[in-house]
């Protein structure tokens, strides 16, 4: 199917779907047995699938609407960058939005529209080839539709840099690598390459109990932190560079 039909049908199905019952509400991490990561339904069999990454590539194009064709996302932190994440990571989180286990009223509409474990799989494993983007957005970038011309870009962020960093490798290197590469068997993501608006806003909700299919050890670690802390955390996070994970990605391009 050509990509503007496709780009057609996600919009329509965007239509239907905001006027379709919300998503499924399944208890989270504010349920006394909730169990992180539990096994099971849908994201199991989606896991047990080799995924067809040539396959998953005409999925991805509902995605691809707010994602961008290429997996970046957005600078400003509405929409995450995707490229070269874990499969993992990918369909546990496509699964849980789908299973109304994260919230997410944005994306769950074209969640929705995936048909089944297979395509979970596929799109999972044909975002993965991505390129992962350097120049995603940075403590000190400008967000792209920024368009106060008085903006400057702050002024302490070697400061912030160094204040995460010795964050960063006191308690969350354990997890998430030295390069910010993840653990794809531990279903860790892959933080290099990520907005640092995106980074900011989802530990703030994971720290908040607002992302409800958090993991409880992180949020034990993380509950600690201040809001400043977090920025400093963010901002080192997001200047993180996987050796040969990383490049200047074309539109729809795959990894070179």
């Amino acid at each position: 199917m050509k990509k503007a039909s496709l780009l057609l049908i996600s919009l329509l199905t965007a239509g239907i779907a905001f006027a379709a019952p919300p998503a499924p509400k399944t208890e989270g991490i504010e349920g006394k047995d909730y169990k992180w990561n539990a096994q099971g339904g849908e994201k199991s069999e989606a896991l047990s699938k080799k995924g067809d990454a040539k396959a998953g590539e005409e999925g991805y194009e509902t995605c691809g609407a707010c994602h961008l064709p290429s997996g970046a996302g957005r600078p400003d932190g509405t929409f995450p960058q995707l490229a070269g994440q874990h499969t993992t990571v990918l369909i546990k989180q496509m699964a849980d939005i789908r299973a109304g286990l994260r919230d997410n009223p944005t994306m769950y509409p074209f969640a929705a529209t995936l048909t089944d474990a297979q395509e979970l799989a596929n799109v999972a494993a044909y975002i993965e080839k991505l390129c992962i983007p350097l120049d995603h957005g940075h403590y000190d970038s400008k967000p792209g539709d920024n368009m106060d011309k008085n903006w400057k870009a702050p002024a302490d962020t070697d400061k912030r840099i160094a204040e995460g960093k010795a964050l960063y490798e006191k308690e969350c290197l354990e997890c998430h690598g030295k390069n910010g590469e993840g653990n794809k068997e531990k279903f860790y993501p892959v933080i290099a390459g990520q907005h640092y608006k995106y980074l900011l806003r989802q530990m703030t909700e994971i720290r908040n109990g607002h992302r409800r299919n958090a993991n409880p050890d992180m949020v034990k670690i993380i509950k600690k932190y201040t809001d400043d802390q977090l920025i400093s955390i963010s901002a080192y996070q997001s200047s993180l560079v996987m050796p040969g994970n990383m490049c200047k990605p074309k539109a729809g391009g795959k990894k070179k």
